[in-house]
């Protein structure tokens, strides 16, 4: 897809995943700490099974997109998109490997799966991220998307409304 720049300078590759990206995808989590595999799935999740590799990394880039960010072969990131069937909605996730956390990386692939989204025409994404993911609460914040939140328990529920930005893709502005 291409290149971004990261606040520190480094710069990374953003590309859409590919179903032969699976054992890239199993180093990548297993690389992940306890802490950020339970504040992507709330739950303490070390390994995927061999059919949520499947699932992650077979997407329909309509319906489904999921983006890697890279340096080198290696996956620092991911995010990604599923549409809510017979909707414009589409659920929004993310996780960064820890060390690569703080940098931009979040953004970056938000940026990206919402020029995708748009796209595809999707209008709104969704999102479902603990309350103390400050960082991730951080990221939608700060997207420039119109946003709203609403906290039940210990989950934050966060609309992106993704109609402006498709206006100004479709503008140049």
């Amino acid at each position: 897809m291409r290149n971004a720049e990261l606040l520190d300078g480094r710069e990374i590759h953003i590309r859409p995943i590919s179903p032969g990206d699976g054992d890239a995808l199993v180093r990548f989590h297993q690389g992940l700490s306890d802490e950020t595999t339970r504040l992507r799935f709330f739950v303490l999740h070390p390994e995927l099974a061999c059919s949520e590799v499947v699932y992650f990394t077979h997407v329909d880039h309509h319906d489904r997109e999921a983006l890697l960010a890279l340096v080198g072969d290696d996956i620092i990131g991911v995010g990604r998109y599923d549409r809510i069937p017979q909707t414009s909605d589409a659920e929004v996730a993310f996780v960064v490997a820890d060390g690569w956390q703080g940098n931009g990386i979040g953004t970056h692939l938000l940026e990206h799966l919402v020029r995708r989204a748009t796209a595809e025409g999707v209008t709104r994404f969704l999102a479902d991220t603990l309350a103390e993911n400050y960082r991730m609460r951080g990221v939608f914040r700060d997207s420039g998307l119109l946003t709203e939140s609403v906290t039940r328990a210990e989950v934050v529920h966060v609309v992106l409304d993704l109609r402006l930005e498709s206006a100004r893709l479709v503008s140049g502005v």
